[in-house]
């Protein structure tokens, strides 16, 4: 249990304590704006105001706080001396113009509304104070994703100011059925998390689930929704996430729609969204926006190129090493031919090779974008003809390794694609030491895991496994023809199945 606890001050009655109390809690702060003065003239009602500076919108301040209660309060009836024992009432009902303000009764939570970047206000004599809302810090515009390439669709993308993105994925779910419940997570950090679903849609355990993991989560600070993600997780050290993540407004807004659960974090534009399912990995937001025929030949595509992605340097490995029988006698002399002269085993050879890659892609990443593009491109072609020249590695090896990582780049989403790299290295290890055998062995023991693995309850490979007839319509391999998907996922298990009202026929019950 995290020991650093706050302890709640109450607001006196009188200002200076409370200023005291401030400026306390405060210290050595020195982007906080303090302001005194009075309301009703020189012998007025003293007041205190605090905020953030770049943090609180200045003309909002001067035009519709101060303005109000510092000069014109004195120039309309009732006069101040009318009203001095109700000026505080007076103030928050009839002199700001402001559209949204709320009471504090502590000190502390005065302060983090200020933190955040509110204003508060102190009245001499009251023991509450008014927040007002004033938050205007340095935010990015929306701006395309760039993580995830939209080919068709929207090209607006998360920021990293959550009430920015709620109102991203409010604008695409004009429903009074859609909630937004928000919650702040971090003892120190004091992080706004908002959870999304829609009210008759969703089962209530996932949202009890969700709700109940992240007041659990007690620690000093949440700077991403990486954080969450890692907490959500029932069975962290697995290779494969059982949570999505997305910077794409239209992907959450789809995944509530069909009954799933949507988490915003402040300052980050990922968003997350539960349950999952490796099919989900496997699917893009395009999917839904062309035709069915072509998705479905690009989804089985999709799924050849994560076999691959997997399974082709093992299966070099263990055919040129320990079967080269059960491929045709033309090829397997070709391939000992260009063999000849490279001193390494076939499992040297690939481990060489696909490090090389790791590393190019790890540079290309982190060096600047129009450098890190050069670097992948040039740095792969150079190091590997000058291996295959300096006769380190076969050419038939380079081309192995060339289509293992195009295949890998088709792959959507690119934590499942990180997965299936992890995975093609140990299956790589098997089949040095067992060939064939090693890579079934291996192979067994992933979709023995990926059965035993659940996200919130879904299992992973729903809904192929447990198999569900009626979601097999969007699934791994197929995307029927919108009219013919009338019912929301079962497997998800929604409240209300029907997504559309849709003819029976052709629905196919």
């Amino acid at each position: 249990m995290n020991t650093y606890q706050i302890k709640k001050t109450p607001i006196s009655n009188m200002i200076d304590d409370n200023i005291v109390s401030v400026k306390n809690l405060l210290k050595d702060c020195d982007d906080v704006v303090y302001r005194q003065f009075k309301i009703g003239g020189d012998k007025g009602r003293d007041v205190f105001l605090f905020y953030v500076d770049g943090m609180a919108e200045k003309e909002l301040l001067n035009n519709f706080v101060l303005k109000p209660l510092m000069l014109m309060a004195r120039m309309v009836d009732p006069t101040f001396e009318e009203i001095k024992d109700e000026i505080y009432e007076a103030s928050k009902v009839a002199a700001m113009s402001v559209t949204d303000f709320k009471e504090s009764d502590n000190i502390e939570d005065s302060v983090l509304a200020v933190l955040s970047g509110d204003t508060a206000i102190f009245v001499d004599g009251e023991n509450k104070a008014l927040v007002i809302a004033t938050k205007f810090f340095p935010v990015r515009g929306v701006q395309e994703p760039t993580a995830e390439t939209v080919i068709r669709g929207s090209r607006d993308g998360f920021t990293e100011t959550i009430r920015m993105n709620t109102a991203l994925v409010r604008r695409r779910i004009r429903d009074p059925r859609f909630k937004i419940k928000q919650k702040q997570i971090g003892v120190r950090s004091k992080t706004d998390i908002a959870i999304m679903y829609i009210d008759d849609i969703v089962d209530k355990q996932i949202v009890d689930e969700v709700i109940k993991k992240l007041d659990s989560i007690n620690i000093d600070a949440i700077l991403d929704s990486g954080y969450i993600q890692q907490y959500l997780e029932d069975r962290p050290l697995s290779l494969f996430p059982q949570v999505q993540t997305t910077e794409r407004p239209d992907v959450v807004a789809a995944a509530v729609y069909e009954g799933r659960v949507g988490i915003l974090v402040d300052n980050s534009p990922f968003a997350l969204i539960v349950p999952v399912t490796l099919t989900a990995f496997f699917q893009s937001p395009e999917d839904y926006y062309s035709r069915s025929i072509v998705v479905s030949f690009v989804r089985v595509l999709r799924v050849l190129c994560g076999a691959i992605a997997i399974l082709a340097p093992s299966l070099y490995i263990a055919i040129t090493s320990f079967s080269p029988g059960i491929i045709p006698t033309k090829l397997a002399l070709s391939i000992a031919a260009t063999r000849e002269g490279v001193p390494f085993p076939a499992f040297i050879e690939a481990i060489i090779m696909e490090l090389t890659l790791e590393l190019l892609r790890e540079a290309g990443v982190r060096l600047p974008r129009p450098i890190g593009s050069t670097i992948g491109i040039v740095g792969g072609l150079v190091i590997g003809q000058a291996a295959v020249s300096a006769g380190i590695v076969s050419p038939i090896m380079v081309i192995v390794v060339a289509i293992t990582a195009i295949a890998s780049f088709s792959i959507p989403n690119y934590e499942v694609s990180a997965a299936f790299r992890l995975v093609r290295f140990i299956l790589m290890v098997l089949a040095s030491i067992y060939g064939l055998y090693g890579i079934v062995l291996g192979s067994i023991m992933v979709l023995i895991h990926l059965c035993n693995l659940k996200s919130f309850g879904v299992p992973f490979l729903a809904p192929i496994a447990p198999f569900e007839f009626s979601d097999i319509k969007d699934s791994l391999i197929v995307r029927m023809p919108w009219k013919y998907m009338i019912k929301r996922p079962k497997h998800i298990k929604p409240k209300d199945e029907i997504r559309q009202v849709g003819d029976e026929n052709a629905e196919g019950q």
